[in-house]
């Protein structure tokens, strides 16, 4: 039995090698969390500026979704990825964030949109479009002095910083003018320095023409009531007070002109309107309910062009299917065959239309079809002048033709693929069954390849439904259907529409109706897919 001192000594080395300081025991710790840990804590310290940057931007533009949906996923994020219990999500959520961001947000915008007037004349609120109409018919305020000023700016927000009496005060278009402390004026001169903003000098105004446009544009209103007026300069030295014809009334809701004593009522349209029906150019965004989509069916205006582009938009990309389906299932089949030399080379050369950009081909082939110099008309109809892009007919003809030979190749690799997979003993067994080449190709490989190919034919056919590549590079859309609205052309397919009808390439702006129609055609689209994929079910029992 050792004895109690022995014991003791056993015991003072355990606890000696066992026990840690302090110091060691940090360090073992912080060797343990490992370079991984420290990679994460920086992104995760990345995305957590990113979110709270987002979020106080929302704060400030009054977006209360954005601002809640930012802060539900910041603490999602780091719940997700400082616990251990959630290890699906840690590989989940970076997908669900993007699927949140660019669709589900896109499309719900969009279907927002749709319920609103917003577009030319509709972009912003009620007291921008009242600020707009104040505008109008401005003229200086008789007795108005003459201040000195100097143009200030703050990232991208012009403002003026007047000398009023040795009392410099500062505003912006959107801020009425205040007194600041702490500018720097001399006597009655232009004040030279402004906390928080910076003075654009006098050569750097003289030599920007868009700034000085900007300069002279620019109204600073001198209280919150936009009928004090508003702070004018014409050459970014001195500036005037300035008030327009127009009075606004809050309580009535009404813009009146004093010149003429034309009332304008503000209505639920988001207009100003007087009794005869006048309507001042600037309206406000409001929500319009069903209007958009009601327009699209009831606008006597729009039924006949709209019906032309939606029967041209089904026939297109039928057509962009059927046909270079065809033409690429033949030269497949063709091209399978082992007793045709040279077929690499020429699957290779076959290919080559797929390889070129889309837009690169249709600008050459536009040129191509040209009636005056283009070559299809020098080269293939001995220099006859065929109006190619000028004739609705032709220019549906051409741009189809153009599609064709730009798509027939995916159908070729696609059929080239599936016929080569097609199991040899049936082919054999129809051939010895005495099956001709027609009854073969009808009754065994045409099935058998659309079994493998009908979903991307499917997909095709979406694609082609919104193909604006080759519709808008081509020739625009055009030529103009007579008497349409929006600038919609004979080639126009819904997307092309949906394009002109949002006024982005110019002319009247109309994106409240734009969504509306992008909503039809995602239902029409979604609807002909899921059919199609219904029924394509029954070729998977031929196998």
């Amino acid at each position: 039995m050792p004895s109690s001192q022995e014991a003791v000594h056993a015991v003072a080395p355990q606890r000696s090698r066992g026990a840690l300081t302090p110091p060691e025991a940090l360090a073992r710790r912080w060797d343990g969390l490992g370079w991984g840990f420290l990679v994460k804590l920086v992104l995760m310290a990345l995305v957590n500026a990113m979110g709270i940057l987002a979020a106080i931007q929302a704060f400030r533009a009054e977006s209360w979704l954005i601002f809640g949906v930012a802060i539900a996923l910041l603490v999602a994020a780091d719940i997700v990825y400082f616990t251990k219990k959630t290890l699906p999500l840690k590989y989940l959520l970076p997908g669900l964030v993007f699927l949140l961001v660019f669709q589900v947000f896109i499309f719900g915008y969009t279907a927002y949109i749709a319920f609103t007037n917003y577009g030319t004349g509709h972009v912003g609120t009620q007291d921008q479009a009242v600020s707009a109409a104040l505008s109008q018919g401005e003229r200086r305020v008789e007795g108005s002095p003459t201040y000195q000023l100097a143009v200030i700016e703050r990232g991208d927000v012009l403002g003026f910083a007047i000398n009023d009496n040795g009392t410099v005060k500062v505003g912006s278009q959107d801020q009425p003018l205040q007194v600041v402390s702490g500018a720097q004026a001399a006597g009655t001169s232009a004040p030279t320095e402004v906390p928080g903003w910076t003075v654009i000098s006098r050569q750097a105004l003289i030599s920007d023409q868009t700034l000085q446009q900007q300069v002279v544009g620019l109204r600073v209103p001198i209280s919150d009531d936009p009928n004090d007026g508003s702070i004018r300069t014409l050459d970014g030295l001195s500036g005037a007070v300035y008030t327009s014809t127009m009075t606004w009334d809050a309580a009535a809701q009404t813009i009146t002109d004093t010149a003429t004593g034309t009332v304008y009522h503000a209505t639920s349209a988001g207009t100003f309107r007087s009794d005869d029906g006048t309507e001042l150019p600037t309206g406000w965004v409001v929500h319009v309910g069903f209007d958009n989509f009601l327009r699209l069916f009831t606008d006597s205006t729009m039924l006949k062009p709209l019906g032309m582009v939606t029967a041209w938009t089904f026939a297109f990309a039928i057509l962009s299917v059927l046909l270079p389906f065809a033409l690429g299932l033949v030269f497949a089949i063709i091209y399978n065959d082992p007793r045709v030399r040279g077929r690499k080379a020429m699957r290779t050369l076959f290919i080559l239309p797929y390889a070129f950009p889309a837009f690169m081909s249709a600008l050459l082939f536009r040129g191509m079809f040209n009636s005056e110099f283009g070559v299809i008309n020098q080269f293939f109809f001995f220099g006859a002048d065929i109006d190619w892009l000028g004739n609705p007919w032709l220019a549906r003809g051409a741009v189809l033709f153009v599609n064709v030979w730009l798509t027939y190749p995916y159908y070729f690799l696609v059929c080239t693929g599936a016929l080569q997979s097609l199991p040899g003993d049936v082919l054999e067994a129809a051939s010895i069954d005495g099956a001709g080449r027609w009854r073969t190709m009808r009754s065994l490989l045409l099935p058998l390849v659309l079994v493998s190919t009908a979903p991307l034919l499917i997909s095709s056919f979406a694609f082609s439904f919104n193909n604006f590549t080759i519709i808008y590079m081509f020739n625009n859309g055009g030529p103009a259907i007579p008497g349409a609205p929006y600038a919609l052309g004979a080639t126009d397919i819904l997307i092309s529409a949906i394009w002109d009808i949002s006024g982005v390439s110019g002319g009247k702006a109309d994106y409240g109706l734009a969504s509306a129609l992008s909503i039809i055609v995602f239902i029409v689209v979604g609807a002909i897919a899921a059919l199609a994929f219904r029924q394509t079910r029954r070729l998977e029992e031929f196998q």
